[in-house]
């Protein structure tokens, strides 16, 4: 059975930082892009950033850009969200995701419609 787990969520301070963390279990992901989305109250789920599979390409959400990192560590089928420079509007459930299919082009990464895996969630608190 396959999951996705994520880690590193909590309360932090504006300006502060925090490292989110996502392990699969059950399936090996290196082949695959990987994925970070959000969801705040009320809102809809949103395209925070995703990595190709070698780490050669990256994509962030317009709102994150140079305050986000992400990462990931194909031997331990991990993928990391490094957040600073955090915003009181960063406050939502993080989700991880990831693909299992080859796609091609680059659009894929941010549709939440292309990932096939999710984890269930870790909340962030941005508090000014």
């Amino acid at each position: 059975q396959v999951q996705l787990a994520e880690s590193g969520g909590g309360p932090v301070q504006a300006g502060g930082s925090l490292r989110l963390s996502c392990a699969a279990s059950g399936r090996a992901f290196g082949n695959y892009p990987m994925g970070w989305f959000r969801q705040a109250p009320g809102k809809e789920r949103e395209f925070v950033s995703a990595i190709s599979w070698n780490s050669g390409s990256t994509y962030y959400a317009d709102s994150v850009k140079g305050r986000f990192t992400i990462s990931r560590d194909n031997a331990k089928n991990t993928w990391y969200l490094q957040m600073t420079s955090l915003k009181p509007e960063d406050t939502a459930e993080y989700y991880c995701a990831a693909q299992s299919l080859y796609r091609s082009g680059s659009m894929h990464y941010t549709r939440a419609d292309q990932y096939d895996y999710w984890g269930p969630g870790t909340r962030v608190t941005v508090s000014s």
